[in-house]
């Protein structure tokens, strides 16, 4: 006999599936708009390695055979969509070398990057959050709205060149650039890290901390929570059994996008501290019109973001069965 649970489980495991099915087509769109937005761009590859050596119009030609520019677009898109499936990244056309080889390189170091900013994100926007909506109306609450209020009126890149300022020109207290020792990573020098990650969280947790207060001062309003708190139950697991779950359904999704934010790459903290990451190799192979590392960075960046938000949505289904139910 089937019972109810395993009707539900059944349920679960295909709304899963369709979730899944609608992250592969959107991954699949994702590659196609890339590959066209390469496209777009005035000249290509050959004559930007080229033009700047007054190389004449027969040899860039060569140049573009080589490298198979002069194959029809739909061709080069499919070829690479093939091999991209089997592992194959393909090669820069800019220096040759496998787009594999250069990712792994970069994405370290903006994995780095982004790992400490997500490790410091998630327990401060969380605990700062349910801190600050547990104590609504109040001096705490006050402050905490009004600091992460104007951080979010800021510019990433208006802070960090605050930081810089204060903390490197003005005290000297940290480099001004994040780049490390040839050879070496990042954490070879853990200060060069210190500027980015508070750049890079100063508008991901200000966003994130009013997001989760606003849920919980919610959750701490509704009539469950007032009717376990007048029947007695502590505080503390009033707060983990209802205040929580309830506030974090709705940030969870915005969390991970802001998670696959850091991840994925960060243009304005790496550029602005010349860290070498994937933000860095994405600029350098626009200019070089190089498309298969812009396909290969976009497509990781890509990837990260969807499954982050599929994981979101999982989780938060997870939380609240009611999102599962068709509207």
């Amino acid at each position: 006999m089937t019972g109810p649970r395993t009707k539900h489980s059944a349920a679960a495991a295909w709304w899963v599936l369709r979730r899944a099915g609608v992250a592969a087509a959107t991954l699949l769109a994702a590659s196609a708009l890339i590959f066209a937005a390469t496209q777009v761009e005035p000249g290509d590859a050959a004559a930007a390695r080229l033009a700047g050596r007054g190389a004449s119009p027969a040899r860039i030609a060569e140049l573009r055979h080589t490298l198979g520019l002069n194959r029809p677009a739909w061709e080069r898109y499919g070829d690479w969509l093939w091999s991209a499936l089997h592992g194959d990244l393909g090669r820069s056309y800019a220096t040759g070398e496998p787009v594999s080889s250069l990712i792994t390189e970069r994405a370290g170091n903006s994995l780095i990057l982004g790992l400490v900013a997500a490790a410091l994100l998630v327990p401060s926007a969380v605990g700062l959050g349910l801190w600050a909506g547990l104590r609504a109306g109040r001096t705490a609450d006050r402050l905490v709205s009004t600091g992460t209020l104007a951080l979010v009126s800021l510019p990433e890149f208006v802070i960090g060149t605050l930081l810089i300022q204060i903390l490197a020109v003005g005290t000297g207290w940290l480099p001004a650039v994040s780049v490390p020792p040839t050879g070496q990573g990042p954490l070879s020098q853990p200060q060069i890290l210190v500027l980015p990650v508070l750049t890079l969280l100063s508008v991901c947790l200000a966003q994130n901390v009013r997001l989760v207060r606003a849920g919980v001062t919610e959750a701490a309003a509704s009539d469950a929570v007032r009717t376990a708190r007048l029947g007695g139950v502590p505080e503390h697991r009033v707060v983990l059994r209802w205040v929580l779950p309830a506030a974090l359904v709705p940030a969870i999704p915005v969390l991970a996008r802001y998670l696959a934010y850091l991840l994925g790459g960060t243009l304005v903290a790496e550029t602005l501290f010349g860290y070498p990451g994937l933000a860095a190799a994405l600029v350098n192979a626009t200019a070089a019109r190089d498309a298969p590392v812009v396909l290969g960075v976009g497509m990781l960046v890509a990837v990260v973001t969807v499954t982050l938000n599929l994981l979101a949505d999982v989780l938060a289904a997870a939380l609240n069965p009611a999102i599962r139910r068709p509207s």
